[in-house]
């Protein structure tokens, strides 16, 4: 049986940082960027923010350096927002050339955050992705809050995918972003949406809040999702985002029909690095 791909962006520098208490510097950044790509052999780092900081923009300087010397340059991703291509300025400053835009992916979100109309949002949007193709940027896409999108507002979110399937994005992000998925919604929603738009790209972002983050990722590729998106000791905001080595683990002992690359044997290092660095001990 021939095996599918399955990517894996490792987001502790990003969306693993909003753990309370926790900041890496950008040395720490650096460190940590080089570990994942060249020991555990994650596909992809997401390691930032635009925006943010002073010391933010140091430590993806920083990285990006490293990597567009090593060939993992489009490897290093930066989460960006719809803001008239403020955020593009940004990515060009830092180096970076993936840019994976956080958008509204539930009709609440929009009404009530941006009070705008789908077309709106959809023609921000296309303008983003103009201004970052005319740039040489790569286009991956967030749609915040997906989860309850489904749930609440499914012809927003198919109205949306359609909107993307015009466009020149290379992965769509579907994150659980208040951590809400059972694994019989997450395998019941992602097959629903692979079906519909067979030739997205679609990257599954779950988070741990009822401690179901593993059991998620596990039913999202058996839907047929293309990539994860995971943290080093579980770290996230809240409860925190699906733990690495969990869902490694998973993968490789019970889902024979996917291929990863990550080095399963560079966990345990990884893990205590991340650790040290953090000041949060895992047992």
């Amino acid at each position: 049986m021939k095996k599918r791909k399955l990517e894996i962006m490792d987001t502790t520098l990003r969306d693993g940082e909003q753990t309370s208490g926790v900041s890496f510097s950008a040395s720490e950044k650096l460190t940590l960027a080089k570990l994942l790509l060249e020991e555990l052999k994650v596909d992809r780092i997401e390691v930032a923010s635009a925006r943010v900081s002073d010391g933010e923009l140091e430590a993806v300087q920083k990285i990006t350096e490293w990597a567009a010397e090593n060939g993992f340059l489009e490897r290093v991703e930066v989460l960006t927002f719809v803001d008239g291509g403020v955020s593009l300025d940004w990515m060009k400053t830092s180096g970076a050339v993936s840019q994976n835009l956080l958008t509204k992916g539930s009709l609440n979100h929009l009404k009530y955050q941006l009070k705008k109309t789908p077309e709106q949002h959809f023609n921000e949007i296309a303008a983003i992705f103009e201004q970052a193709t005319e740039r040489g940027i790569i286009n991956n896409i967030y749609l915040e809050d997906w989860s309850n999108g489904m749930r609440n507002s499914k012809e927003y979110v198919f109205e949306f995918l359609e909107f993307l399937s015009t466009q020149n994005v290379k992965r769509i992000l579907l994150p659980d972003t208040l951590g809400i998925l059972t694994h019989t919604e997450t395998y019941a929603y992602l097959t629903e949406i692979i079906q519909k738009f067979p030739n997205l790209h679609f990257d599954f972002h779950g988070h741990n809040d009822y401690d179901l983050g593993v059991a998620n990722i596990m039913e999202a590729v058996k839907a047929g999702c293309h990539g994860l998106h995971l943290t080093v000791n579980g770290m996230g905001e809240r409860a925190g985002n699906a733990p690495m080595a969990s869902a490694i683990a998973v993968i490789n002992d019970f889902l024979p029909e996917v291929e990863i690359n990550v080095n399963e044997t560079s966990l345990y290092k990884v893990s205590k690095l991340v650790s040290a660095f953090t000041g949060f001990t895992i047992p």
